[in-house]
């Protein structure tokens, strides 16, 4: 299909012939507004006002150009190369996960948790499994005298978390480690916070091929027969290397959230664990502080 004019109300009539097919309306026109905020520096109200406006030729072709990579399903964020999470932008690429809302949750819930507490305005805080750094540097912006880590098994997911400290101008510090088999240059946090591959390898049929054809497995997947690994592990740790009233935090897989809570408390090395529900209502977090 051509696109009638170099109208926006016709490339946006472009984009609903090219994809309903792959996604809703309502979620075609929250990526349409994306990318007019990319491409032309549009606000949501700007993408309004200006749809009967005409574009010069650049624009409409890089517009025009997404909207056939959107057909082939690589994700928008991947496409664009960010992604927005808890008002700040972040670079991202087929080597990091796209943050989700839940994230943003458990984000929230950490700052709004902490907060309330002047003490720890100074901590040392660990994010496990950083992949794009978008919990730490955030928890960094939000908590400005805090000392911030990310650490994460891939090297290449490293690289983009450090350009989104740049980008986003805080210092974070980022480690390059296996966590299952290797925790010799771990020192002691006020916080030790994970969102790790909780995707069982069986549950991978019925994830949206988006998902699965494009972002990287070793973030998402683990094995059917120990699904809680990373989060036993992340607690064992919790035994030397979080510190005396320090708090942890978890994104769950909601089949698993109470296991989770049952080993974290089997451990004896908290006053107390809460497993806490997201927007949607599914049992998603887990708080838990150290005796």
């Amino acid at each position: 299909m051509k696109i009638a004019t170099n109208k926006l109300s016709d490339l946006y009539e472009f984009y609903k012939t090219e994809l309903l097919s792959v996604y809703d309306i309502e979620e075609l026109y929250a990526i349409f507004e994306l990318v007019c905020e990319h491409y032309l520096r549009y606000s949501k109200a700007d993408t309004k006002l200006k749809f009967n406006e005409n574009l010069n030729q650049s624009d409409v072709l890089k517009i025009y150009d997404t909207a056939k990579a959107l057909k082939t399903g690589e994700p928008i964020q991947y496409i664009l190369g960010e992604a927005d999470f808890y008002n700040l932008k972040f670079n991202v690429n087929s080597s990091t996960l796209i943050p989700r809302p839940e994230t943003e949750e458990l984000v929230d819930i950490i700052l709004k948790s902490q907060t309330t507490n002047n003490s720890f305005q100074s901590n040392r805080i660990l994010d496990i499994g950083t992949g794009s750094g978008c919990i730490p540097i955030t928890l960094k912006k939000n908590l400005p005298h805090s000392n911030v880590i990310g650490l994460d098994i891939s090297e290449k997911a490293l690289e983009v978390a450090k350009s989104n400290a740049i980008k986003n101008n805080v210092v974070v510090n980022f480690l390059n480690l296996d966590i299952l088999s290797n925790n010799q240059q771990l020192c002691t946090y006020n916080i030790i916070i994970s969102n790790p591959p909780y995707v069982l390898n069986s549950e991978a049929k019925q994830m949206d091929a988006r998902v699965l054809e494009h972002e990287p497995h070793v973030a998402l997947f683990v094995e059917d027969n120990d699904p809680i690994i990373f989060y036993k592990r992340i607690i064992d740790l919790c035994a030397k290397h979080l510190e005396e009233s320090g708090f942890l935090y978890f994104e769950l897989n909601p089949l698993y959230a109470i296991d989770v809570n049952n080993y974290a408390n089997a451990s004896k090395i908290f006053n107390f664990t809460e497993v806490l529900k997201d927007m949607s209502g599914k049992q998603r977090f887990l708080k838990a502080q150290k005796k």
